[in-house]
């Protein structure tokens, strides 16, 4: 008995040796194939788009081209805008905004429904050093964009020609003109423009930057530019998922006409300014140079924050400097000083 009892023990000792020694190895072996491995390195790029910030190793000279989109209720859903790089919202005349709509990292083949030209929106592009693609507007206006030497492709130039512009058959005029913007460059060369531009780049956000992100919550944001008509309106909301935010007119979700895919941004920027209404059509001058105030909603957080004018570029400041935006693609709502953000903007949890 006595001696399967230190039969039993020595087994024992034996068992747990060859354990501790199997787990140094294992220990031993983790250790190096750790070493073994490589660190994983950020990807970097040559060039980032100047309008997103997203890296790139192609080319990133094209020249922006700033489209007016029809937003009326019989526009919508629009095609093409999904690609945009920015987006300004602006409106026009009654409680319609337009937007401008600017193109240079992700070129879709056709945008629109097209619209007419207004200044303020050609002022802009044109600070953008922007290719300005409109369809029709009133003779003094088109005289002020020639005058002003403007770079513009006018779809009245070119109605349904079937290469740069074409007249669909689903909706009626005028909300019905495409741009074919795969020709745009093409026949912005033949006008003797220059289609291939060096931008400066936005201020945008490093990782580290986009991660460390605070402010108040903004999980829902409501813009009301009319206090009558609901299809005026336009809300947007977070989703934690995919850290963006999707857009609304009159309660139904922004998409593309074709594919359904939803709009979807990474920054939303809100300035107001003055605006004033200068004839008997309703026509607007509206002030893109004096700054303002403005709210910066970023990754469900904002920010009260100031609008400048920098180089011809609307840019969010804080305390004197410039904030950068997240990498992606941005909104710009734009409301009138009167009756100003307070009444204009909701933001929620």
């Amino acid at each position: 008995m006595r001696k399967a009892i230190y039969f039993f023990l020595i087994m024992l000792v034996l068992l747990v040796g060859c354990s501790n020694g199997n787990e140094e190895q294992v220990q031993e072996t983790d250790e190096q194939n750790a070493a073994e491995e490589p660190a994983v390195e950020e990807e970097s790029f040559e060039n980032i788009y100047p309008l997103t910030g997203i890296g790139t190793n192609e080319p990133v000279n094209n020249r922006i081209v700033g489209v007016m989109v029809n937003n009326h209720t019989k526009a919508r859903p629009q095609t093409g805008l999904s690609h945009a790089d920015i987006v300004y919202e602006i409106l026009a005349e009654g409680m319609i905004t337009r937007f401008l709509a600017l193109y240079q990292s992700d070129l879709p083949e056709v945008v629109g429904p097209v619209r007419s030209a207004r200044e303020y929106y050609f002022e802009l592009a044109n600070d953008y050093n922007a290719l300005y693609v409109y369809h029709g507007a009133a003779n003094f206006v088109n005289d002020m964009i020639v005058n002003r030497g403007v770079h513009f492709l006018n779809g009245a130039i070119y109605d349904n020609d079937g290469y740069l512009f074409k007249r669909e058959s689903f909706r009626k005029a005028p909300h019905n003109s495409y741009l074919q913007l795969g020709s745009a460059y093409e026949v912005a060369e033949g006008k003797g423009y220059e289609t291939t531009v060096d931008y400066e780049a936005l201020p945008f956000l490093s990782e580290e930057e986009v991660d460390g992100l605070t402010g108040e919550s903004a999980q829902k944001v409501r813009v009301v530019y009319s206090g009558k008509h609901e299809w005026a309106n336009v809300e947007y909301k977070y989703d934690e998922e995919t850290e963006k935010y999707y857009r609304f007119s009159d309660g139904q979700q922004t998409v593309e006409l074709d594919t359904n895919e939803p709009i979807q941004l990474d920054n939303l920027f809100i300035i107001e300014t003055h605006h004033q209404v200068i004839d008997d059509a309703g026509r607007r001058a509206i002030d893109f140079k004096s700054g303002g105030n403005g709210y910066f909603i970023q990754k469900g957080t904002f920010q009260k924050v100031e609008w400048e004018n920098q180089d011809g570029r609307i840019i969010p400041v804080k305390d004197g400097q410039a904030i950068g935006f997240v990498p992606g693609q941005t909104w710009i709502n734009v409301v009138p000083t009167s009756p100003g953000m307070e009444q204009s903007v909701t933001i929620s949890e």
